[in-house]
């Protein structure tokens, strides 16, 4: 029997987003991408500091054992081959179970999602993401200098979600954008029976539920709601949720405060949301990536 991916969740990760080259990429801006090529060659027996979605990357693995393995990480990057061997002996270094990646020098990489029939993709690089997205892949742009996650919750891989055009489609958010606040929340009462459509993430949240529901009980999930939405806004939301027989871990509905401090104390392993106001606030506490799709991501 050949190898397959079948019925695992596989998670595709551009090198920047799962390590800190942040000093060396600033050589690649400054000269070009053999200067970039050269410094990686240099430092090949470095291993490169942890990045933005490494805690997230961690644990994930965590759920595979000797008897079955549930979760693949693929490298999937502009990175060059070369510079590809830093990233293969990082991950060796800190014990991460990589072993599949391309490397593209410069080539647009996202076209290999389909392949690898991925359920995420996370990459530094805007036009990848959104073309991941296009071709119906979850995806962010991962905020490079986003805070580290904490590290109280070794067994518990936590993720928070943004809901309109993140979990759920974007119809809501294009009446609050047309019409403003008080139309949006009529709108919202008067199809809270109603669910939404799922957005671009809503199948990850699917796999993980699914995840969480085999596993056994040596690693966790813990999933969060964190939105703008507030009563009577609320209730569409958890009715689709409960339409689609996902369950949440916690729910904030905010009703337009700021996400980062609210984050902060949710302590995720990452943050997903469309808007980049929220992205920003929410960086400055923790690891967070922005969903370039919907009204408010116009291309």
């Amino acid at each position: 029997m050949g190898v397959s991916l079948e019925g695992k969740l596989v998670v595709a990760i551009s090198s920047r987003a799962l390590f800190d080259f942040e000093e060396e990429n600033q050589v690649f801006e400054q000269t070009d991408d053999r200067a970039y090529m050269q410094l990686q060659l240099q430092r090949l027996e470095t291993p490169a500091k942890p990045g933005v979605a490494f805690s997230l990357v961690q644990k994930l693995l965590r759920f595979n054992t000797d008897k079955e393995q549930r979760v693949e990480v693929v490298i999937l990057s502009r990175n060059d081959p070369v510079s590809g061997m830093r990233v293969f002996r990082s991950a060796q270094h800190y014990g991460l179970t990589i072993q599949r990646g391309t490397f593209t020098r410069g080539a647009p990489p996202w076209r290999y999602l389909r392949a690898l029939n991925a359920n995420l993709f996370l990459s530094a690089n805007l036009d990848d993401v959104r073309a991941a997205l296009d071709a119906g892949v979850p995806a962010a742009q991962v905020y490079p200098l986003s805070a580290r996650a904490s590290s109280a919750h070794p067994h518990e891989v936590r993720i928070a979600f943004d809901g309109d055009a993140v979990l759920f489609s974007d119809e809501a958010e294009r009446v609050f954008q047309a019409q403003g606040l008080h139309a949006f929340q009529q709108h919202e009462r008067d199809k809270a029976q109603l669910p939404l459509s799922g957005g671009p993430f809503k199948p990850l949240l699917e796999a993980l539920h699914r995840m969480q529901a085999q596993s056994d009980g040596s690693v966790g999930i813990r999933t969060a709601l964190v939105t703008a939405r507030s009563a009577p806004a609320h209730e569409r939301a958890i009715r689709t949720l409960m339409a689609w027989d996902i369950q949440v871990d916690e729910a904030m509905f905010l009703g337009g405060l700021p996400k980062g401090e609210f984050l902060r104390e949710f302590e995720p392993d990452f943050f997903f949301d469309d808007q980049t106001g929220h992205i920003e606030s929410a960086a400055q506490h923790v690891p967070a990536g922005h969903v370039a799709q919907g009204i408010t991501n116009p291309t």
